[in-house]
């Protein structure tokens, strides 16, 4: 009896672990590109962590109420936490860190995004012509090149885009 007991706790933890665990990457990413090309998007994959200042500014920028539909019409996000540390490695999707190094983000820092079609082909990332992440752009170079790569995987008109640059370029 005394083991059966152990045997159901020990059972329960693990079920409660996964049940309290995030989704695999991949997952998120097949869903994501499934989604996608149902709605004839492309997707955002979106690399952060819960320590990033820079990721949090990224996040909030692209939720605004200015921009937060205009994201929404055009890409599907795939948001991917990676690079915790301690208690909150809890937070990390599991082979997150592996998918973004399979983007070439493996030492880009954070955040680092990539855009990719509904059948995973990599259309645009956040690197620069000089190979350095963007990260959460907030100069008048890196904001006109993340509006570059918007353009040439998304929908957006040019007033959709210039409302991004705009609140891009407010600090």
């Amino acid at each position: 009896m005394k083991y059966t007991k152990i045997l159901l706790i020990a059972f329960l933890f693990c079920f409660m672990q996964n049940v309290f665990s995030q989704e695999a990457a991949e997952v998120v990413i097949e869903n994501a590109q499934k989604k996608a090309k149902a709605e004839n998007k492309n997707v955002l994959v979106f690399f952060h962590a819960s320590w990033c200042g820079w990721c949090k500014k990224m996040e909030k920028k692209m939720t605004l109420p200015e921009t937060q539909k205009l994201f929404n019409d055009n890409y599907v996000l795939a948001s991917l936490d990676v690079l915790e540390r301690g208690e909150k490695e809890k937070l990390e999707n599991p082979n997150g860190e592996e998918w973004m190094a399979k983007y070439g983000g493996k030492t880009a820092g954070l955040p680092f995004f990539v855009f990719i079609n509904g059948n995973g082909e990599v259309l645009e990332n956040s690197f620069d012509a000089n190979g350095d992440n963007l990260g959460c752009p907030s100069t008048t170079e890196e904001i006109a090149i993340f509006i570059a790569k918007l353009e040439k995987t998304s929908k957006l008109n040019k007033a959709d885009l210039a409302t991004i640059q705009k609140v891009f370029g407010e600090k």
